[in-house]
């Protein structure tokens, strides 16, 4: 290394004589190191071996790393050759392909002329030997009359004749004549070995140059059809000649991958980038593939008719087309949007695809299947993305959701299609909160991308990843519940996302009617977009077509059941709540315990009979809620009417089913008296009064009163004293109650004939309070 460098030095050093002069001497003296690699016998080993002797190992590395930089930058300046050249690359191997096969041509010609020069020669060859075989000692009259004799048939003449006139025919490119005179030889050879009218070895040099010229025939005929400037009525001539000379399946295999050759041709034209519009490109290409197996199924058909060979081969040839096909939209159309959630972009490119292949059809290949199968997974890619993008969009404004009720606006939705043309004006008859709203919006502009997919038989899984989506969405408004004791095990998919809590009942009401509103209408009415009946058959938005629509669809009559019962898990979740909030105060104390009624036998006070304030709670509680629901519900009364039933409900179950009350009442070291009893008699009776005016009443409910009131009376008895001889007439009870609701709603007093029968306090008989004395009773 220390040689190098001083004689880099040296050499820099040298700079008094002429520049020319030196570049001259630089130029030949790298010429003469150049030299040594040109010769033969030039050893690698060596020559390194030669050059390292005198370097130490720091000056080897150094040389080594001096030669691999010297690789890289060699490396980078041909790729950089290879890009700027490239074109001209391309070019030239176009040119070079053309030239060979004008070589190819010329050698075809020449080895034409040489056959037709060879059988010349034979010919003069053949000739001398006739002569020489003639009697040498015959008379100069025998030799006159010999040569009559030998004298060649036109037959003969025909024979030799004809192998050179399909040559010329073939030279010339004549491929009809050719055909025709290839078999009228084969007829003449035919009837020859009949009459015996040609010798053994001029019918077999006439069967060899019959096979030979139609084997070069055929060769010609392929080479026509391989050659990119066949096209149309000449490739099919072609094509159909081969048939004739017996070469079919070649024929056939010829015809396919002229076609092909000419649909890749037309392809590079094509040049598909990551900004330029899927759809433009499917539809590009679908045009150019499905053009192309279109023609070549055409072709076949005219030439080689419905056999069986041939058909199986363009299927399966046709099969394969459209499977390259799809994987060419899948790289450069699909995957992108697949990625990106984008639904409606990987829609469009599937049905323009679909839309070409099904032209097949009437040409008897159904390749739909096909296309259908291979697009799937990226459709599904894309379409989990889009339920993914609507949770997570749901989500990030349920963190800051107010839970106010409005309606929706009034502007037009992101996609540029107007309200009107997205369900008229019944879309926007409801209050929603601002998460439902938008929610309501991605579903809708979900169902108008996933519509057209019916035909890859998404129309199932669509609906099962939507369900997850508002099981996701419902796990949230549960969330969104103060105190909710729901299951975190309920929350699939929910995880720790952040929800803004429903401090009040009114806000909390409207997690109910935004959840409602949702599984009963207006999702089940976007899903209709799924069914495939004949939309033009509903053009109208009314309750009794809709309602048609889900019932003549099994599937999505059970899809909206699910949605129910997701609600029916929040409304649980409500009813919890509120009920552990009227019984148990912060602290964890129960407002209602056995002490209330057993304690007031021993009270000396005089008693005001009315409902225990738990009940009169109760009570009140219903009535806000009624009056909420009221506003949020309309249209909708029957849902609020099952969830003030499921509220009270509730309470009177969690009263059925507490042990400790009832060990207390039945087994306590102090009984139930009659007060005591009293008290209870008319706290049951007091939730059967307010329910039934409020038309909540179930038969759940009063079933669970009955027993509860069945089972007081049986502790009472067991003191020994008949519990009927302490309870007063059942007047008595009702008037208390209807005097209690009365005050407790700050309305005045009504008659049973003149009751408010829209109130949820409207006044009940005394037939349905005696019913329970009777149950009692009995």
């Amino acid at each position: 290394m220390a040689s190098l460098k001083s004689s880099r030095s040296r050499g820099a050093s040298h700079t008094g004589g002429p520049v020319k002069g030196n570049t001259k001497d630089a130029g030949a003296k790298f010429e003469e190191n150049l030299n040594v690699f040109k010769s033969d016998k030039f050893d690698a080993d060596t020559f390194v071996q030669s050059k390292c002797q005198s370097l130490n190992e720091k000056e080897i590395r150094q040389l080594c790393s001096y030669l691999m930089d010297l690789k890289r930058s060699s490396a980078e300046e041909m790729r950089r050759s290879v890009y700027a050249n490239y074109t001209a690359f391309i070019r030239t191997s176009k040119e070079i392909s053309d030239l060979e096969g004008e070589l190819l041509s010329m050698r075809n010609l020449l080895s034409t002329q040489a056959t037709l020069v060879h059988n010349l020669a034979e010919g003069v060859h053949i000739d001398s030997l006739a002569d020489t075989d003639t009697d040498p000692e015959g008379s100069a009259a025998n030799k006159v009359s010999n040569d009559e004799v030998g004298e060649p048939s036109d037959m003969e003449k025909w024979s030799r004749e004809f192998p050179d006139f399909l040559d010329v025919l073939l030279a010339e490119r004549r491929v009809d004549e050719a055909l025709a005179n290839l078999d009228e030889g084969e007829r003449i050879v035919s009837e020859a070995k009949e009459k015996k009218t040609l010798t053994p070895g001029m019918l077999l040099s006439l069967q060899s140059a019959i096979i030979e010229r139609r084997q070069k025939l055929a060769d010609q005929l392929a080479e026509a059809a391989c050659q990119p400037s066949t096209r149309g009525a000449e490739l099919r001539a072609a094509i159909l000649a081969l048939k004739k000379l017996g070469d079919g399946p070649r024929a056939h295999t010829l015809l396919l991958n002229a076609h092909y050759q000419r649909y890749q041709y037309n392809m590079q034209s094509l040049r598909p980038s990551s900004t330029s519009y899927g759809g433009a490109y499917t539809a590009a290409l679908s045009q150019l593939v499905f053009s192309a197996i279109a023609q070549a199924v055409s072709d076949s058909m005219v030439i080689f008719g419905k056999e069986t060979a041939y058909t199986s081969e363009i299927v399966m040839w046709a099969t394969k087309q459209t499977e390259a096909f799809a994987h060419l939209v899948k790289r450069h159309a699909l995957a992108s949007s697949a990625a990106a959630g984008g639904l409606r972009s990987a829609a469009e490119c599937v049905q323009i695809a679909l839309g070409h292949c099904s032209l097949l059809e009437a040409r008897g290949l159904a390749l739909c299947p096909v296309l259908v199968k291979l697009f799937r997974p990226s459709v599904e890619q894309a379409l989990d993305a889009n339920l993914k993008r609507i949770e997570e969009s749901t989500a990030a404004l349920a963190a800051a959701d107010d839970w106010e009720l409005t309606y929706p606006p009034t502007a037009s939705r992101q996609s540029g299609r107007t309200s009107a043309a997205l369900g008229g004006t019944m879309a926007h008859q409801h209050k929603l909160s601002s998460s439902a709203h938008r929610f309501n919006s991605m579903i809708q502009d979900f169902f108008e991308d996933v519509g057209p997919l019916l035909s890859m038989q998404l129309g199932s899984k669509a609906l099962d990843g939507l369900f997850q989506v508002f099981n996701s969405y419902v796990n949230m408004l549960v969330r969104a519940l103060p105190g909710s004791i729901e299951d975190e095990a309920n929350f699939q998919g929910s995880g720790n996302k952040i929800v803004r809590m429903a401090e009040t009942e009114a806000q909390q009401i409207a997690l109910l009617a935004n959840a409602s509103l949702l599984a009963d209408e207006l999702l089940p009415r976007a899903a209709t977009k799924l069914s495939t009946l004949n939309q033009a058959t509903y053009k109208d938005d009314s309750r009794r077509g809709l309602t048609e629509r889900q019932n003549r669809n099994p599937e999505q009559r059970e899809w909206k059941k699910r949605l129910v019962n997701s609600v029916d898990r929040l409304k649980d979740s409500f009813c919890q709540q509120h009920a552990l909030d009227l019984i148990f105060t912060e602290e964890g104390d129960s407002y209602l315990t056995a002490d209330i009624y057993i304690n007031m036998d021993g009270n000396v006070d005089e008693i005001e009979w009315f409902p225990s304030p738990i009940f009169q709670e109760l009570y009140a509680k219903l009535n806000r809620m009624a009056a909420m629901a009221a506003e949020m519900f309309v249209g909708r009364e029957r849902f609020a009417m099952l969830l003030l039933m499921r509220l009270t409900e509730t309470v009177i179950l969690w009263l059925s089913e507490d042990q400790t009350f009832w060990d207390d009442i039945e087994e306590g070291p102090r009984p139930l008296g009659p007060l005591g009893l009293q008290q209870f008699y008319l706290d049951m009776k007091f939730v059967i009064c307010f329910a039934s005016q409020g038309r909540y009443l179930s038969r759940n409910l009063r079933r669970a009163v009955n027993d509860i009131i069945s089972k007081a009376l049986a502790a009472f008895s067991a003191t020994g004293i008949d519990p009927y001889s302490v309870l007063p007439e059942d007047e008595w009870f009702t008037e208390i109650c209807q005097d209690a609701m009365e005050r407790l709603s700050g309305k005045p007093k009504v008659s049973n004939g003149d009751r408010d029968l829209s109130s949820p306090t409207a006044s009940v008989s005394a037939q349905s309070i005696s019913s329970i004395r009777s149950h009692g009773s009995s």
